[in-house]
């Protein structure tokens, strides 16, 4: 019995550092970035996890073992007769669907709003799993410094989402009225989308960060997509390409359409930067954030360095602008080349420069290896990945 509340605690624990990771609290989430913050977030869940379901073996065992009683016997009359072991049992159910489907190779077969809305599903895992707490945890029934202990931390936590999750997007989404104001044909598949609104020079967005979007037309979907420009002030821009349901929907979406808007989130920016001399990497559709990087680092008049590697190289037109007005030098390779021999071929000065790197996993990780073997220092190794995640 003792283990079984053991580990109940601290999977309640672990649920608390969850909802404080999902939060996405500016001052946490600029510091350390979405990536860092994604990778705890994913590796403290599956301690959530099997911390909750040894807590319910251990409690089930030790039942067992004190009434006497035959397993099976006892975990009937655990979820069907103490009070709100039911809903507990409903809460462990919602959570072990929200793990599976978090895993690596469930979320490479889903569509990306059919994962989403799965993984919401763990909001209401937390109040169901609480709800059981309040009733039978032996903190909370035995002492009133426990109870106020929980109390403050699942209310902090949860606070926390409600601000900065929903309080502060709907506040900034009424203050600053997102309506997509023009789009814009790349390619057969990519397009991008201009959104203008008011006092957008208020917003705190810089280059290389994103927002979760929604859009009136179907504002249940939530996407999120980097800035492909630098705000300036007027406008917002995003470059989707049509990789699923959604983002083929927005091919087709029209000027005048509201605009719903989550962030900006990423702490991808100049300010990571340690030194004026930069090479940026862009990967396919990764190119959006280090577009607008370019732009910013262009503006400042640094010694800048690009490397797109595409299929089909949306935006180059507007980076070779970009990159004749400042002097930048803009390489495009649209065939087949290793990491390794492309960075070392083209930026043969690598090792004094701040990398920022955004694209497909594959490319991310290699080029992150050739960085490591060319003797760049971690320090000046700036990562976005470009995946299958929120």
């Amino acid at each position: 019995m003792g283990l079984g509340r053991l580990t109940g605690i601290y999977g309640a624990l672990a649920l608390v550092v969850q909802l404080v990771l999902i939060a996405r609290l500016p001052w946490v989430e600029v510091r350390l970035g979405m990536d860092r913050l994604t990778a705890w977030h994913r590796w403290s869940g599956f301690w959530v996890l099997w911390l909750l379901i040894a807590h319910v073996v251990f409690i089930t065992l030790g039942y067992a073992r004190q009434d006497g009683s035959p397993l099976v016997s006892e975990i009937g009359t655990l979820v069907f007769d103490t009070e709100d072991v039911l809903i507990a049992t409903l809460a462990m159910a919602l959570l072990i669907a929200v793990g599976i489907t978090s895993a690596r190779l469930a979320r490479r077969r889903m569509r990306y709003e059919t994962w989403h809305v799965v993984h919401l599903l763990a909001y209401l895992a937390i109040v169901l799993g609480f709800l059981h707490q309040v009733t039978i945890g032996h903190d909370f029934v035995t002492t009133a410094v426990g109870r106020a202990y929980w109390w403050t931390l699942y209310g902090l936590a949860l606070g926390a989402v409600a601000l900065s999750r929903i309080g502060v997007p709907l506040l900034r989404n009424l203050r600053h009225q997102l309506r997509v104001e023009a789009v814009v044909r790349e390619s057969a598949d990519v397009v991008t989308i201009w959104i203008g609104g008011r006092d957008l020079h208020k917003l705190p967005a810089r280059a290389g960060q994103f927002f979760l979007w929604r859009f009136a037309t179907r504002w249940w979907e939530a996407h999120p997509y980097s800035l492909s420009a630098m705000p300036q002030g007027q406008h917002l821009r995003i470059t989707v390409k049509a990789l699923g349901d959604g983002s083929a929907w927005l091919q087709r979406i029209r000027p005048g359409t509201r605009v719903f808007a989550e962030g900006p989130y990423g702490a991808f920016t100049a300010e990571r930067r340690t030194r004026r001399h930069v090479l940026l990497v862009a990967g396919g559709v990764g190119v959006t954030p280090i577009r607008a990087l370019l732009e910013e680092f262009a503006q400042r008049r640094d010694d800048i360095v690009v490397i797109y590697r595409a299929r089909e190289p949306v935006l180059a037109r507007e980076m070779d602008a970009i990159a004749r007005w400042c002097g930048a030098r803009l390489h495009v390779v649209t065939g087949p080349a290793d990491a390794q021999g492309m960075i070392s071929a083209l930026v043969r000065d690598v090792r004094r420069r701040d990398v920022y790197v955004c694209g497909p996993p594959g490319l991310t990780q290699a080029v992150r290896q050739t960085l490591d073997q060319l003797g760049v220092p971690e320090s000046q190794c700036h990562f976005e990945r470009f995946a299958f995640a929120a």
